[in-house]
């Protein structure tokens, strides 16, 4: 995701970010393996209701876990999560676990579904996590149409339709205008069969040199 068929005058400008680059090797070759473990987990906390003595294994598991991760905590930047590209969501817990389909500077496309961790109510996913899908997405499009490194400074959502959990769905979108500092983006959720769930807008203002 670091080829650009036309690139702004000032794309290399990063404003206040440290310059990231793509984990070639996607954080080695068990990364991947305890990402999708540790999203099961999400998924069977929020889903399951063990008695007390497994929920207090589970803890000690978790708390053994976390005491072996936490030595190896690494500045921004220096992780395989959120760098990995090639992983789903790129091997971030935080981003939704979709895979990138298309990314050029005539827009990006993902596809993936909403687990059970992303569930709002009544079977639907949470209200609150597709402007986090369409918001990474925003990033991904200003970053595929060669924009510098930019934060949203609005983001407008449209609910169309209850949005299934456990149902490939598809997310598109592209940049609509520019003008000086601001890209107008846009971007549309959807059902494979193209039924529209949310459909998004957004406002991304490159930053200033030396600009949080």
């Amino acid at each position: 995701m670091t080829e650009h068929t036309e690139r702004d005058g000032d794309y290399e400008h990063h404003g206040g970010f440290p310059v990231y680059a793509a984990d070639p090797d996607n954080g080695g070759p068990h990364f991947g393996r305890l990402v999708e473990a540790l999203r099961t987990v999400q998924d069977l906390a929020v889903s399951t209701a063990p008695p007390p003595e497994v929920i207090a294994q589970a803890a000690e598991q978790a708390e053994a876990l976390a005491a072996l991760l936490a030595p190896y905590t690494a500045p921004e930047g220096h992780y395989p999560a959120g760098r990995s590209v090639g992983l789903p969501g790129r091997g971030s817990l935080l981003m939704l676990p979709w895979t990138v389909e298309k990314f050029d500077r005539t827009g990006v496309r993902s596809t993936g579904v909403f687990r059970r961790y992303h569930m709002g109510g009544n079977g639907a996913a949470h209200g609150g996590v597709l402007p986090l899908l369409f918001d990474d997405l925003f990033g991904m499009i200003t970053h595929a149409a060669g924009r510098p490194i930019s934060r949203t400074g609005y983001l407008h959502v449209n609910y169309r339709k209850i949005t299934p959990l456990e149902t490939p769905l598809v997310v598109e979108g592209r940049v609509d205008r520019v003008d000086g500092r601001k890209t107008f983006v846009s971007a549309r959720l959807t059902e494979p069969d193209g039924t529209l769930l949310a459909d998004a807008e957004a406002l991304m203002i490159v930053l200033l040199p030396g600009q949080p």
